[in-house]
């Protein structure tokens, strides 16, 4: 299997993680494929229209892109442990989504500040997408014992997690600990097992 990625991208970690978590990354080339929504990578826009990474090619040739369903592939071909079924499955997909958001907000808000010249950035965007980021914590601090008192790991358990280490990341200011302590000393124990030292993002 090919997987185009970035070492910074949140989304191309959690792919990472499941890589690692189901003992299957060394079956993985990593392709670069770093890119911006206004510069994105050619080699990508060949293999997925939207120019966006994760994106993975199977050792049958099909590509798949979007993290949610690359992991859901990588667990079925892997033996399938990290999705659980019935009632309580579509829970840990609501908390996989809403980890999702985290991300996709945090990705949205720093690209306002990056790639727009300063006479053009626009602060309610970025407070809209720290609102979002705050409620969504909240949320998850309301069900922590969802997240702690469940075997990990779980799909859910992963997206955030790296949620929470792009916000140490790219949002260091943002103070998210003291909103969410107890999300936060679950996950300052998670975020030493060695599956998520080795996909640490770096520059």
């Amino acid at each position: 299997m090919k997987l185009y990625f970035s070492p910074t991208s949140p989304f191309v970690r959690k792919v990472m993680l499941v890589l690692y978590l189901r003992n299957i990354v060394e079956g993985v080339q990593l392709i670069p494929g770093s890119g911006t929504p206004t510069q994105p990578n050619k080699q990508i826009l060949g293999a997925n229209p939207l120019g966006k990474i994760p994106c993975l090619v199977t050792d049958e040739g099909q590509t798949l892109y979007d993290s949610r369903v690359i992991c859901r592939y990588l667990d079925s071909v892997s033996g399938g442990t990290l999705y659980p079924g019935g009632a309580e499955g579509f829970d840990v997909l609501r908390r996989e989504s809403l980890a999702d958001g985290i991300m996709d907000a945090g990705v949205l808000a720093m690209y306002e500040h990056r790639l727009r010249p300063e006479p053009m950035r626009h602060q309610p965007i970025v407070d809209a997408m720290t609102g979002k980021i705050e409620r969504s914590l909240a949320a998850f601090e309301a069900e922590v014992d969802a997240i702690t008192g469940a075997p990990a790991p779980r799909i859910d358990h992963i997206t955030l997690a790296c949620a929470l280490g792009y916000l140490d990341f790219r949002f260091s200011g943002l103070g998210w600990r003291s909103k969410a302590p107890k999300i936060a000393a679950w996950f300052d124990d998670f975020r030493e097992t060695p599956a998520m030292l080795t996909t640490a993002p770096r520059e």
